[in-house]
Formats: structure tokens, sequence, C-alpha cells
């Protein structure tokens, strides 16, 4: 059977990974980057205020609500619990074995434009969410496939037809990278560093996530908002701590990642213009797994915030990718880098280190112990567990919602119950097949999700601009807040106040 599936995965991972899926995503990004004028840059300084900054002046931000909504940073620590996964640590570890160091460039360069494709999709998440019978915020990449694309002229089965499958991709692929591969890379690393069988880890995750998971996304967000932050200045503070000890090995770092992506040297001893195939698709794929820009998922819990305003719950999206790719995946891959596990004149990595075989599940752990000793692969061990469990928890409301969406809300218990019983199996199954299941998966959600936010790109750019000239330039204008005229006067309101 495992046979079976691998074979079919193959099929369709080459066929949503190819070359047009690749062009299509940077395309997406692209265009929003130079419609919103390079927000990401032209108002670095705003959105940065406005989020993270935020944080420590604006009540509201922080502050719990007392309806079914969670507060900004609530929502943006369950989407981070989400996307700072396994993919920030194995992802790059593989992503650098198979593409060498080239890879992580093309990491960066889809890093800085997913902040547009995060950040238009936050935007039309809050513009076309609504309330469920829960009083409940809906939303995601569904809605505005469904309500937006739906909207335009001959287009309404089509934007239906997108939106449930979109859904059922989501669906899928919350068992695949928001549970298989994660409970995977734990059950993987408390079995390497610990010696406890992957049945006993499979088990022990399966009781946490389900005591979380069951009371929904109040109680996700709860816990989503204590571990997040913890578990990434943590991890964050170790990576620095190796950076400034291999300090003299920037420069070099920095040599090999730019040869590597322009074709300069082989990658796997193979032939130069492979090597940048592989660089390029690796990058890419992995830099999508990582920060999950274009993907349309974290959409589904940026719109159950309390925010009023599209623009500012899209602004952090930007933070979002900014802070998964950019500083936490770039802090691996320097890691990784600098310690002499990669060669870096031809970017390939070594195949033992003292006597242990290197994969991508242990080499960050190898990374670790060769600077902090027994200590940094344990850390590392626990850090995995403990980036792979916030993802599980993330991803069950996605799948939550990619439920309810297709079933209706009576439905939402029963899959709860089965995602978590499903982590036993995650723990258990081979690692090729978990991540390769994944990327498949990463693969489908993306294209329909793609599809709808090119097409109302033209609405991005107004809601952007609108809210450019009335917050920025002072200008007096009509908010641009929701498609609902109903949902869009009580979000006058509250913009009012």
């Amino acid at each position: 059977m495992l046979e079976i599936i691998t074979n079919v995965n193959d099929a369709v991972n080459s066929f949503v990974w190819g070359w047009p899926a690749l062009i299509l995503l940077s395309v997406v990004g692209v265009l929003m980057t130079i419609l919103t004028k390079f927000f990401q840059i032209g108002h670095i300084g705003h959105w940065m205020k406005m989020t993270i900054g935020a944080i420590f002046k604006d009540k509201d931000v922080l502050g719990h609500t007392k309806d079914k909504s969670i507060s900004q940073f609530q929502s943006l620590c369950t989407a981070l619990a989400a996307t700072v996964g396994t993919g920030n640590i194995v992802g790059v570890a593989g992503a650098i074995m198979v593409g060498g160091p080239g890879a992580v460039f093309w990491m960066w360069l889809i890093a800085f434009f997913g902040m547009m494709t995060n950040f238009s999709e936050n935007v039309l998440g809050i513009y076309y969410r609504r309330k469920n019978k829960q009083d409940e915020w809906s939303g995601g990449a569904m809605y505005y496939l469904k309500d937006g694309l739906g909207s335009k002229k001959g287009c309404k089965q089509i934007g239906m037809i997108l939106a449930v499958l979109f859904s059922i991709f989501c669906f899928l692929a919350s068992f695949g990278i928001g549970n298989m591969t994660q409970v995977n890379s734990i059950s993987g690393n408390m079995n390497t560093v610990f010696g406890v069988p992957t049945w006993v880890t499979g088990i022990f995750v399966l009781i946490m996530g389900g005591l979380v998971i069951v009371g929904g996304l109040k109680r996700i967000a709860s816990v989503t908002e204590k571990i997040v932050p913890f578990m990434v200045v943590i991890y964050i503070v170790g990576s620095i701590v190796i950076l400034i000890t291999n300090i003299s090995h920037v420069g070099a770092v920095f040599g090999a990642i730019f040869k590597g992506a322009f074709a300069m040297q082989a990658a796997g001893g193979g032939i130069v213009g492979y090597g940048a195939k592989l660089a390029i698709e690796q990058g890419m794929k992995r830099g999508v797994f990582s920060n999950e820009a274009g993907l349309g998922s974290s959409v589904m819990v940026h719109s159950n915030s309390n925010v009023s305003e599209p623009v500012r719950q899209g602004m952090w999206g930007i933070f979002e990718v900014f802070a998964d790719t950019i500083i936490v995946c770039t802090l691996t891959a320097f890691s990784v880098l600098s310690s002499g596990l990669v060669d870096l004149e031809t970017g390939v990595a070594l195949e033992t280190y003292n006597g242990i075989e290197l994969t991508k599940a242990n080499i960050v752990s190898t990374v670790f112990s060769i600077h902090f000793g027994q200590i940094g692969a344990g850390f590392i061990a626990i850090a995995v567990m403990l980036f792979a469990f916030s993802t599980v928890l993330g991803w069950s409301h996605y799948g939550t919602k990619a439920c309810e969406f297709l079933f209706g809300e009576k439905f939402t218990i029963v899959y709860r119950v089965i995602f978590v019983i499903a982590i036993f199996g995650g723990a258990v199954m081979g690692d090729n097949l978990a991540w390769d299941l994944a990327d498949t998966f990463n693969g489908l959600m993306m294209i329909p999700n793609l599809i709808g936010v090119l097409v109302l790109s033209p609405l991005v750019y107004k809601i952007t601009m609108n809210y450019v000239n009335r917050v920025l330039k002072g200008k007096d204008e009509k908010p641009m807040l929701s498609y609902d005229p109903e949902i869009q006067k009580m979000q006058e309101d509250a913009v009012s106040k």
C-alpha cells in the first residue's frame, strides 16, 4: 500500500511543483509587490510600527476578546505556530543538502515577494470574511474564491469549484504539512537523541494535542501565544551564539550562497546547470513550506482577528513571513553552512560526521551538538518538538475551517477527533513519504489560491491605496472594510471609535 501511495504521490508532486506552478507563485508575488508600490520596503517603518511595535503600546493588539474573535497577537502567534515548524529546521537543512547553499538565496527571494502575497491573502481574507452560526469569524481563500472571484461576470461556477477544491486540498494538507511531517520529525528526533520509541512519542503527542485541539480556536490561541514567542526567542538566541562563534566564516557563507544560486557551483557534484535547477526548486519549495505564503492557509486564522482594517491584518502577514523566513530560516541556514558540515566550495554536504550518517532530520542537531555538546542536540530535539507541536495546533484550525466550508459546522468536532487520532500515524510513518506528501498537498492548495489572488489583485490594490490615502496621507475617503454592507457598517463603527 505504501508503495502505491508513493508512486501516485510522485506523479502528482511532479505536476503541482513543476515550473508552471513555481512561475505562477513568483508572478503573483512580483505583481502584488509592484501593484502595492513595494509596500514591504516603502512602508517598512509603518508596518513594523503597526505589528511588532504595536505589541508594546496598543492594548487591542494583545487584549483578549470576550467574543469568539482572537487578538491580533494571538492570530499572529497561531499563524506562526503553523508556519514556524520543522520547515525552519529540517526543511532548511534538507534544501541545503539537496539544492546546495544556493537554495538559501531563492528562499530569501521567494520570501521577499511572498511578503506581499501573504499581505494580499490576508487583506482579502478580512474583506470577505463573515460570521458563522457560532458567531465566530470564518474567512480564507475559499470565501474570496466563492464570493470574490465568483462575483466576476461568468465566474460564479468556477469560483465555487475552486473554493471547493481549495477546501479539499486544505483538508488533506492538514494531515500532511500540519500533522504527519510535524509529528514524524518529533518522533524521529526523540528517538535519535533520547532513544524514545516512535510509538511512545506518538501516544504522548496525541494526548497533548487532543487536550488543546478539541477545545477549539480560543484554546489553541491561548496556548500558541505562550509557546511561540518562547520557542522562537530561545532558538534565535542559540543560533546567534553559533553565528558569533563562526563569525569568521560569514563571508564564505555568503559567497557560497550566491555562487550556488547563480550556477557558479554544482550542488551535489552534478553538472552546473542541474545544480542551479535544484537550488531554485529546493529554495522555492522549502521557502513556501516554511512561511506558507501563497498557500492561503494562514488567512484562516488571521481572519479570526479582532481587527477591522484589512490592511492592518495584511501587515501582520508581512511580518509573519519576515519573522519566519528572513530571520528564523536564515539563522538555521547560517548555522549549518558555517559549521563545516557543508563544503562551501562545492556545496556538497558531508555524508557522515563522527561516524553518524548526516540526514536532513539530524544535521541541525549535529550543528548544535558541535557547539554545545549533547545539550545542544537535546535542545534541538526539544525545539523541534515545540515547533512541530505548535504547527499541529495551528493546522488543526485550518483543517477545521476547510471542513466547516465543505460539510458544515456540525462536522468540525468529528474532524478534530480524526485529526488527533491521525497524529499517531504521523509518528510511525516513514520520513521521506511524509515529507513528499506534504510537498504535494502544499502545491495543490497553492494553485486555486493563487488564481484567486491574481484575479482579485485590482481589489487588493484599491483597498491598499484606500488605507494609504486615509491613514498615511490623511485624505477623507470612505474606508473599504468588507464586501458585505452590514459588516462594512459594523467595521466602520469600530474604526471610528
